[in-house]
C-alpha cells in the first residue's frame, strides 16, 4: 500500500474584531481549517466528509477500517492522497474479494462535520449488527481512566492553538497515551487514530479509546469494529450508544473529567488501585 503526503495545513491566521463592551479591536486569530476530503474506492466516490487536512492517509486507512469496507490493512492494494483545487481525494484500489464485497453496501455521506450518519441508506445499516468484544483485555486503575481526558488535553496542538477541535486518543495501563489525533469533526479524529494505530502495528486491543467528545452510536461502532475493549470520554454518551454498548460487551466511562467518572458496562475492566494485585 502506498500514500502520497499532501499539504498539511491545520490551522490558519485570519483577522477578525474582537468586540467588548466599552471598545472594540483589531485581532488576528488562528482558526482550524476543514476541506472536503472524497473517499474514492476503485474509481467510485463512496463518501465526502469535511475534515481538517493532517494526517489524512490516517484518516483514510481508520475511515475504510471503521467502515467495514476492509478489514486489513493488506486488503488494500494502493491508497494515495491527491490534492485538488477544490479538496482532497483518498484514492483505494482495493483487493479483488474487498472490491466484490464493497458492491453489496454503498454509502453516500455527504455532508458536515460531525454528521456520522448522513445520507446512509437504510436504518438497519444505521444500527448494524456490532461484534462481541473477547472477555477480559487490558485492566485499567479508577486513577488512570479519571485522569485520561486530561492527559489527552496535554496532547492537542491544535486545540491549543484553536480552541475548536476534538480529540481521539489510545491509552496504555502503565502507560499513559501513546497516541492521539486531532480533528474538526469527532468521528475524523477517532477514524484518524484508528488509522494511526493500525499504520504503527498497536493492537486496538491492548488499550483504551479516550475521547474530548460526548458517545454516540457511531463513536461505538467505531470503537467496538477497532477492537478496542474501553472507551472513555469527556462527555456523556446516548441511552441507544450505551445499549450497544452492553451488547458488545465494551467498557464504557463517561464524564471522565475533574478526577471521576461514571462507569457503565462491562465494569470488570477498571478497577480501584493496582491493577496488577487487583
Amino acid at each position: 500500500m502506498a500514500a502520497r503526503t499532501t499539504r498539511s495545513h491545520a490551522a490558519r491566521s485570519l483577522p477578525g474584531i474582537a468586540v467588548q463592551p466599552t471598545a472594540r479591536r483589531g485581532v488576528m486569530r488562528s482558526l482550524p481549517d476543514e476541506e472536503p476530503v472524497a473517499m474514492v474506492f476503485d474509481g467510485t466516490t463512496y463518501a465526502v466528509l469535511m475534515a481538517t487536512p493532517a494526517d489524512i492517509e490516517d484518516f483514510a486507512l481508520g475511515f475504510a477500517l471503521s467502515e467495514g469496507i476492509v478489514e486489513t490493512r493488506d486488503q488494500i492494494a494502493e491508497l494515495t492522497v491527491l490534492e485538488h483545487d477544490n479538496g482532497l481525494e483518498a484514492r483505494f484500489w482495493l483487493a479483488a474479494d474487498r472490491s466484490k464485497a464493497l458492491t453489496a453496501r454503498r454509502r453516500a455521506m455527504t455532508g458536515p462535520i460531525g454528521c456520522g450518519l448522513c445520507g446512509i441508506d437504510s436504518l438497519e445499516e444505521a444500527l448494524r449488527p456490532l461484534p462481541v468484544l473477547p472477555e477480559g483485555g487490558p485492566v485499567f486503575s479508577a486513577a488512570e481512566v479519571a485522569e485520561a481526558t486530561e492527559a489527552l488535553r496535554a496532547l492537542q496542538p491544535l486545540h491549543d492553538q484553536t480552541r475548536a477541535v476534538h480529540a481521539a486518543g489510545f491509552l496504555v495501563p502503565g502507560k499513559g497515551i501513546v497516541l492521539a489525533r486531532e480533528d474538526v469533526g469527532r468521528h475524523n479524529a477517532l477514524d484518524k487514530l484508528i488509522g494511526a494505530l493500525n499504520a504503527a502495528g498497536i493492537d486496538a486491543a491492548t488499550g483504551a479509546v479516550v475521547l474530548t467528545s460526548r458517545v454516540s452510536v457511531e463513536m461505538v461502532q467505531k470503537t467496538v469494529v477497532a477492537g478496542a475493549p474501553v472507551l472513555i470520554a469527556a462527555s456523556a454518551p446516548t441511552a441507544r450508544a450505551l445499549k450497544l454498548a452492553e451488547d458488545a460487551g465494551l467498557t464504557l466511562a463517561a464524564f471522565a473529567r475533574a478526577g471521576g467518572f461514571d462507569l457503565y458496562a462491562a465494569p470488570e475492566r477498571i478497577v480501584d488501585g493496582d491493577p496488577d494485585v487487583a
